[in-house]
């Protein structure tokens, strides 16, 4: 700013010359040093803070996409660790969830194919959680026919038969525990979602507390005259006065 003040001094002296060239070089020197010395000038002023704040609609992107990153975003992780961790764990725990109910599937569909002598091919989730309520596909068709279900009753492509009734209790279960896994996976993703809402909220109010610490926007006046001092030519002042 002093350098811009002093190009304006200059400019000025050379565009209304009135004394000799060593007066003008004598009052350019002293009003170096008056502008050295002056107080009034606040060098930090000119510095806004405006770009330093932080958008409140990014942290709440960033928290959305991964818990805890809005948080880092504004500068506040040490709270949002947390909820990178709790992501983390729950990922963990879905893959080991839906693998372990994968690994029940094939169970009960191999147990199915192998004691119940079910063919495997072109089965639906429906079929395999009917046979483990029947005996044999003649239980069941009878079943439909005394419920006047004609249109459920199966064909020979879906015979099945349990020899005895722990054969039965045994896919059964299987069934069951498998079908219990994949229904918790709702569970895991449920507290994904929350844990992400959490995150969201946390990570807006860190970005308003971090913008609020930022100071104050600056404005400025600017206003331009004539000096009158005796020892300078006439000449141009600028004055610029900053807001907060």
């Amino acid at each position: 700013m002093k350098k811009i003040l002093l190009a304006l001094i200059v400019v000025s002296n050379f565009a209304f010359p009135q004394n000799s060239g060593n007066q003008n070089l004598l009052a350019l020197k002293n009003s170096i040093k008056d502008i050295k010395t002056d107080q009034g000038i606040n060098q930090s002023a000119f510095v806004s803070n405006e770009g330093n704040k932080k958008s409140v609609g990014l942290a709440i992107l960033f928290s959305a996409i991964l818990p805890g990153m809005g948080e880092l975003y504004a500068d506040s992780y040490s709270s949002g660790k947390y909820f990178t961790i709790a992501e983390g764990t729950l990922w963990g725990v879905y893959f080991g969830m839906n693998t372990y109910s994968s690994w029940l599937k094939n169970q009960y569909i191999s147990y199915a194919a192998s004691t119940g002598g079910v063919n495997t091919q072109n089965k639906n989730a429906d079929y395999y959680a009917t046979i483990g309520g029947y005996s044999n596909i003649d239980e069941y068709n009878n079943a439909m026919a005394l419920q006047g279900s004609f249109n459920q009753m199966w064909g020979n492509s879906y015979y099945w038969n349990w020899n005895t009734e722990n054969e039965r209790k045994a896919y059964r279960n299987l069934w069951s525990s498998s079908e219990q896994a994949r229904n918790n996976l709702r569970f895991v993703v449920g507290a994904m979602i929350l844990n992400r809402i959490i995150s969201v909220i946390n990570a807006a109010r860190l970005t308003a507390a971090y913008n609020k610490r930022q100071s104050p926007e600056v404005g400025w006046n600017v206003s331009v005259g004539l000096n009158n001092i005796q020892t300078l030519p006439t000449g141009l002042q600028f004055n610029f006065q900053s807001e907060l």
